[in-house]
């Protein structure tokens, strides 16, 4: 489990350098689209290997047409929203920072996921949004106009 966190935790740090390697490939090619597609291409390389990789070192065969087709609708909007995001980092983050930035889209990110939780909404397990929970998410708000105001 250890391992888990461990690459949570460096998703983290790679998700907020690649914030500012993103604002600086818009500051260079001074276009709003893009430097998300060489995010994008960037991405579909590196994830290319990773299966290559995966599949020789695992020999797990490619998901059956069934698979592909038994998923829900919500599994296939994934990469939009990713563009969104990604299209948000390009740019706005170099014009509030990188704290501020990357408070707002993880105090987002949190609030949304006590909603998913205390709802149990696209697959997850309902898990109550107890008083605590919300006291996590009120001081996530309360860090964030922290780094927004200093």
């Amino acid at each position: 489990m250890i391992f888990l966190y461990l690459f949570l935790l460096i998703a983290g740090i790679l998700n907020t350098i690649q914030t500012g390697s993103n604002s600086t490939m818009h500051k260079h090619l001074q276009h709003p689209i893009v430097p998300g597609l060489v995010t994008f291409a960037g991405g579909l390389l590196t994830l290319s290997v990773a299966l290559l990789v995966y599949s020789v070192s695992t020999h797990t065969p490619l998901p059956t047409k069934a698979q592909w087709l038994s998923a829900p609708w919500w599994a296939w909007i994934g990469g939009c929203m990713g563009a969104v995001y990604v299209l948000a980092m390009v740019n706005v983050s170099g014009k509030v920072g990188a704290g501020v930035f990357i408070g707002i889209t993880v105090t987002a990110a949190i609030l949304t996921s006590l909603a998913m939780d205390q709802w149990g909404l696209l697959g997850f397990k309902q898990h109550t949004a107890s008083p605590l929970r919300l006291l996590g998410g009120a001081l996530m708000i309360g860090g964030l106009m922290l780094v927004a105001k200093f």
